[in-house]
């Protein structure tokens, strides 16, 4: 028996007794999770904090509560509802996903692994964990957090960040997996990374309950694993923030279609050195930011001032008050300079 074999039982044990209560694992009518509330979480999830999706969670599902309401939802209002979780390709993905289940499968979420993996969006990962806590299938479902908890457990030297060594992670844990508690095995090995292997920092391995046979634990290398390389350094782009008034409004142009934060909407801003596309007003410095994404860092000075005229270049708006709050997604890299800009206009309104 290896360590993986050993960790099962009491692996099940203290999730029972420790697992954290989130509102996408409240079981339906069939005893496990529902597969929408499932994928829409798994996909919240993914590369973002619990404590940062459970509120963003449960708005979600109460303007977007079944799969034809999200495959009909409306772009701005998708956006708009996911504004300040990041990675935005997410929702798009999200909805297509939703309008291939209305369109190919009746509007009755998939049950098989295929379809599932097949859906937008969706990528081993998520597919595992669908399959198994939704439907009870034997799928592994390996992220970071159970990566790293395998990687310790086995004393694994191999990269986490490469394919092969995820697939591999999954035959493992699929060779090991109850049959009867496929879903619930995933999860408890998510929440025991999320919670006790931990990431960043030492790990707890008194509260662990894998801790009488981890490897990593015996031969003290919880803190060289797991393996990964070296990451780049981002690129930093200098960037100019525009904050162009007229009574009442501000200006939003929409960002291109694709790309990093495609189709939302933003504060015209340049490259340093770069020019808008029409003739700024005098301008006075409100502000800096910064905005770290997986690859590039922003650097951003803001700069306000009003432009004479209702004209502006196509793509662009004049969002008042309501509409800032309400309508346009502008999102979190901007965040600063919403909150000036919805400071200015308040402060208006009120003189």
């Amino acid at each position: 028996m290896d360590e993986l074999d050993e960790l099962v039982i009491p692996l099940l044990g203290w999730y029972r007794e420790n697992r954290r209560d989130l509102p996408w694992r409240q079981p339906g009518p069939d005893g496990r999770p529902e597969a929408y509330r499932v994928w829409v979480s798994e996909i919240m999830l993914q590369q973002t904090r619990v404590a940062a999706v459970t509120d963003y969670y449960r708005r979600f599902l109460e303007q977007f509560p079944t799969v034809e309401a999200l495959a009909e939802a409306d772009e701005d209002r998708l956006m708009k509802c996911w504004q300040g979780l990041g990675y935005y390709t997410r929702a798009k993905n999200l909805r297509r996903a939703a309008q291939v289940i209305r369109d190919a499968h009746g509007g009755v979420f998939p049950g098989d692994y295929d379809a599932i993996r097949a859906l937008p969006g969706v990528g081993d990962y998520t597919a595992g964990a669908i399959a198994s806590i939704a439907f009870g299938l034997p799928r592994a479902a390996v992220d970071g957090n159970v990566l790293r908890v395998v990687s310790r457990l086995t004393a694994d030297f191999a990269d986490v960040t490469a394919p092969g060594t995820r697939r591999a992670v999954a035959r493992r844990l699929e060779a090991v997996m109850p049959a009867a508690a496929p879903g619930e095995f995933n999860q408890a090995l998510m929440e025991l990374g999320a919670t006790v292997c931990l990431p960043n920092g030492a790990p707890l391995c008194g509260n662990c309950p894998a801790k009488g046979s981890c490897r990593a634990r015996r031969e003290k290398l919880t803190d060289v694993l797991p393996v990964k390389p070296a990451k780049k350094p981002r690129r930093v782009e200098e960037r100019r923030v525009y904050l162009l008034f007229r009574p009442g409004r501000v200006a939003l142009r929409r960002r291109p279609e694709k790309g990093l934060l495609a189709g939302l909407w933003e504060f015209p801003n340049t490259l340093e050195g770069e020019a808008l596309p029409l003739a700024l007003p005098p301008v006075t410095f409100v502000g800096a930011a910064r905005h770290i994404f997986t690859h590039i860092q922003w650097h951003m000075t803001g700069w306000a001032g009003t432009l004479e005229g209702d004209l502006l270049p196509d793509g662009w708006v004049w969002a008042d008050r309501e509409a800032l709050r309400a309508t346009y997604s502008v999102p979190s890299a901007f965040a600063a300079f919403l909150d000036k800009a919805l400071a200015a206009l308040d402060e208006e309104a009120r003189a």
